[in-house]
């Protein structure tokens, strides 16, 4: 009897090849490091394991999220058309979104790992598929933001939406999930939930309780931000006082989560303090609330730190809870012998009293906001 696959990951080295620009903080070579990773520790031949190969979005797949204009602009500032009024759609040698060679390609391979793994989902052949390329929440319909090109996650949801899915949108990077949130900020067929640093500290700077969606899509715009410094035991009773109960009332046929690395304490980018003792509570949380998951990576700019939590997130999807030492021949390569984060960072009582009252507040605001919307 052929054992059922419980999780794919889908790679290629081409996922990883590319260079946004030398010194720029979004570094595709990590993917590779948690493949690499996962490899290390044998995770490919585990029973229920599926190694899946991408292949790249088309435009009309795009079309749902991206206007045509801004599509053929990324095509042709790919070839390096001066022609093509590069700010108009936010791209900059010397900003967050710098055009390079290959940027198309690379989006388009992203995009399409993701409707892969939402494909591989619908099949009904695999329960979870992990793609660590996608995630990227920051791009709009006719822009990029955030060194995101193509919003994958928004356009996954909506090849899935189409075929007749109700779908729920989990995001726990640091960063607001504000791309995914416009994409769907009408719909009651999509449910977005972002665990966001507040946007008065914290790139893109929105993603406030009072976001919550607009004519049907009313209370089905979900927004959770804290305050710089929070913790690990401040944002598990913020996730467990808001998210199950959400999933659970609206009750999604497919749940896609973006599993963004930056509200780890070592990132350099953002200023959550959360260690790997969090996501080993928060995503089998989540696996638990749905039957069907689409997981995909985002975030993260201490790329050792990414490649350690992706590669115990992907364990999870199978159900194996990876040793703790990393193989001998691969230690030095992510500056630690342990998979696991040691002690968490230590704080003054009175931050970690700041930060739970503001969560509380928070809590209590999507309580009255959003609750009702959804018979709670």
């Amino acid at each position: 009897m052929t054992t059922p696959v419980a999780a794919a990951f889908i790679y290629s080295p081409e996922l990883a090849g590319h260079v946004l620009r030398e010194d720029h903080p979004l570094r595709p070579h990590r993917l590779r490091l948690a493949y690499d990773l996962l490899a290390a520790y044998g995770v490919f031949e585990q029973p229920g394991a599926l190694l899946a190969v991408p292949r790249p979005a088309t435009t009309e797949e795009l079309l749902p999220v991206h206007s045509a204009e801004y599509i053929e602009a990324v095509r042709l500032l790919n070839r390096g058309d001066e022609h093509v009024n590069a700010a108009r759609y936010n791209f900059n040698a010397l900003g967050d979104n710098p055009p390079y060679p290959g940027m198309f390609e690379a989006a388009l391979l992203s995009t399409g790992a993701s409707l892969l793994a939402a494909d591989l989902v619908m099949s009904g052949d695999v329960r979870i598929a992990f793609n660590a390329s996608g995630g990227l929440h920051h791009a709009m319909r006719d822009r990029a933001s955030g060194f995101c090109v193509f919003n994958d996650p928004a356009v996954a949801i909506a090849h899935l939406v189409a075929r007749g899915q109700r779908v729920a949108y989990v995001d726990v990077d640091a960063h607001h999930g504000d791309g995914v949130q416009a994409a769907f900020y009408g719909s009651d067929q999509v449910l977005t939930i972002s665990i966001h640093e507040s946007g008065r500290y914290l790139f893109p700077g929105s993603g406030e309780v009072r976001e919550s969606g607009e004519s049907a899509g009313r209370g089905h715009s979900v927004n959770l931000p804290l305050l710089p410094y929070t913790d690990d035991d401040t944002y598990m009773w913020a996730f467990e006082a808001t998210v199950p109960p959400l999933l659970e009332a609206f009750a999604p046929q497919v749940l896609v989560l973006q599993l963004g690395v930056d509200a780890h304490y070592l990132d350099p980018l953002a200023h959550l303090q959360l260690t790997t003792r969090a996501y080993s509570v928060i995503l089998p949380r989540l696996l638990g609330l749905a039957s069907k998951v689409v997981a995909l990576g985002g975030g993260g700019y201490d790329i050792a730190a990414v490649a350690r939590v992706w590669a115990l997130e992907y364990g999870w999807m199978l159900g194996i809870d990876l040793p703790d030492e990393i193989p001998e021949a691969y230690q030095d390569t992510y500056g630690v012998k342990a998979l696991r984060d040691p002690q968490p960072p230590q704080f003054d009582p009175s931050v970690i009293d700041r930060n739970l009252t503001y969560a509380e507040a928070q809590v209590t605001a999507i309580k009255a906001t959003v609750f009702p919307f959804h018979g709670l």
